[in-house]
């Protein structure tokens, strides 16, 4: 993955701007290059590093066939998370964080499961049963609960990793996700404390552009994990006739081993005659 990342795209894409250099957070400054006309400058090079490594470590995730959830609820990355997540199979909030999502889960589920029924009463007629204002409130809960847990819908149990753009804005998802030991990989700007997540992509958070180019080499990485594993599960469907012919030898073999030491035991009985023959010709 390494060789797709060239830094001239980043460049392109303005990942390398930060904040403004009175905004900044001391704990970033192994990230910063420089500073400029009073904003501070990403290093391009440190973030191409960073995110090869994350790419790498999300690529195992979704091999071992666990979700990674993408949490961005700020205007310019609610379209593009959505996408890019979306294409790679992944659930993702876009709107307010329900709070409790991760440490309360069997509590979301429960709102996920009240949705589905929403969706069989529709279908067996039990909907059209009840009065004109039931229908509403029911259609409006509809409504809300898609709006909020529609892209979690198919998430039954808590993910292997959190994606998050902008730790600072998504605070209560971060602290959720290190109460339950949750790896966090986020897109970290010059005014956030990169402490907070286990695999830090120092860039731009702010620009669609920037969220766009780091988002495509994360969501191509995840998709190529879960192209491994779908080639993982189809690989031994295809050695199974090759490991059905061992048992046949073992058992053509075990007849052989069998016999071997039925004829060797005549053999043996007959030389101890002659031995004891020979001892009594010695004696007399």
């Amino acid at each position: 993955m390494a060789n797709n990342i060239e830094v001239k795209d980043l460049l392109d894409a303005g990942v390398h701007f930060g904040h403004l250099t009175r905004r900044w957070d001391p704990n970033m400054a192994p990230y910063i290059y420089m500073e400029r006309n009073g904003i501070h400058i990403i290093n391009l090079y440190k973030t191409a590093a960073k995110i090869d490594e994350a790419g790498e470590a999300l690529k195992k995730i979704a091999a071992s066939g666990r979700k990674i959830l993408f949490v961005a609820t700020k205007k310019q990355a609610k379209e593009i998370v959505a996408e890019k997540a979306a294409k790679a199979n992944q659930p993702y909030i876009t709107e307010r964080w329900p709070g409790g999502m991760l440490t309360n889960f069997v509590t979301i589920r429960k709102a996920v499961k009240k949705m589905a029924a929403i969706d069989r009463m529709k279908k067996d007629g039990t909907f059209n049963t009840l009065s004109k204002k039931e229908r509403l409130q029911v259609d409006r809960l509809r409504a809300k609960l898609e709006k909020n847990l529609g892209s979690i819908s198919d998430m039954t149990r808590l993910p292997g990793a959190l994606f998050v753009v902008d730790i600072t804005r998504e605070h209560i998802a971060v602290k959720e996700a290190q109460k339950l030991n949750i790896p966090i990989f986020a897109m970290v700007d010059t005014n956030s404390d990169p402490r907070q997540v286990q695999y830090v992509i120092p860039a731009n958070d702010d620009a669609s552009k920037s969220i766009d180019k780091v988002m495509t080499y994360v969501s191509d990485a995840i998709i190529e994990g879960l192209t491994e594993r779908k080639a993982s599960k189809e690989a031994p469907k295809a050695e199974t006739p090759a490991k059905t012919e061992a048992p046949a030898k073992a058992k053509t073999e075990a007849p052989a081993k069998a016999k071997a030491p039925a004829v060797e035991a005549p053999a043996k009985a007959e030389e101890a005659p002659a031995v004891t023959e020979a001892a009594k010709q010695e004696e007399e």
